[in-house]
């Protein structure tokens, strides 16, 4: 099966690697490879998501008071972004299917320019809460009208589970600069849109995350 693993290809083919016996094969291989991978996130986030709902049940008081310390136009703002994010890497996915490369290379350079913006806005966040004494570390202040004790609870809550996700956003950075560099240099890898589709739901999948992260923390009703 070596021959499928054929170094020189005419642009725009599919290359069949070794390890395949048809292209079909290895794009499902593929897309079984990162819903795995995405099943295993879930499940990650899912225990914090856990803990996050049993402390608003048992603290709801306070979970409503703490939120009202945060900034949701921020917030808000950041989920726009975020959706914006989604809306170009699913076109990009749009442009490598028919194998506009120019547009492709564009359209995730412009999805990169969101997540850094996204960053960016969170930085400020952090700053906010580590200037106002928040951050629950020793030095945590708290607030005068909330209860000391659960309201670092959910400030440890709201940077682990916050932080995290930013982690992921980093990562999704780095991914989708290289598949930008890989495209260009037309790696033998890349030669056809599944890679892009891979990243694309990498990334849906941390756009997904923070539409739960934004109404859990940001708008607590009373």
């Amino acid at each position: 099966m070596a021959e499928h693993a054929a170094h020189h290809h005419e642009p725009g083919e599919d290359v069949v690697f070794g390890q395949y016996e048809t292209i079909e094969q290895q794009r499902e291989s593929y897309i079984v490879g990162m819903w795995t991978f995405l099943v295993t996130e879930v499940m990650f986030f899912g225990g914090l998501f856990l803990v996050y709902t049993l402390y608003r049940w048992k603290y709801a008081e306070v979970w409503h008071g703490m939120s009202l310390h945060l900034n949701f136009w921020l917030g808000g703002v950041n989920t726009a972004v975020l959706l914006l994010s989604s809306f170009s890497v699913a076109w990009a996915v749009q442009r490598a299917q028919v194998g506009d490369t120019k547009n492709q290379i564009r359209l995730l350079w412009f999805t990169v320019a969101c997540a850094c913006t996204f960053l960016v806005i969170k930085f400020f966040e952090y700053q906010e809460k580590i200037v106002h004494g928040l951050y629950p570390d020793w030095a945590y202040q708290g607030l005068p009208d909330v209860e000391f004790g659960p309201s670092r609870l959910f400030m440890s809550l709201y940077f682990a589970m916050t932080g995290l996700h930013g982690v992921h956003v980093l990562v999704g950075i780095i991914v989708i600069t290289t598949l930008i560099f890989m495209t260009k240099a037309k790696a033998p890898s890349i030669s056809d849109y599944i890679p892009t589709e891979m990243v694309a739901l990498y990334w849906h999948f941390v756009d997904l995350v923070w539409i739960f992260l934004y109404p859990l923390f940001y708008l607590i009703p009373a």
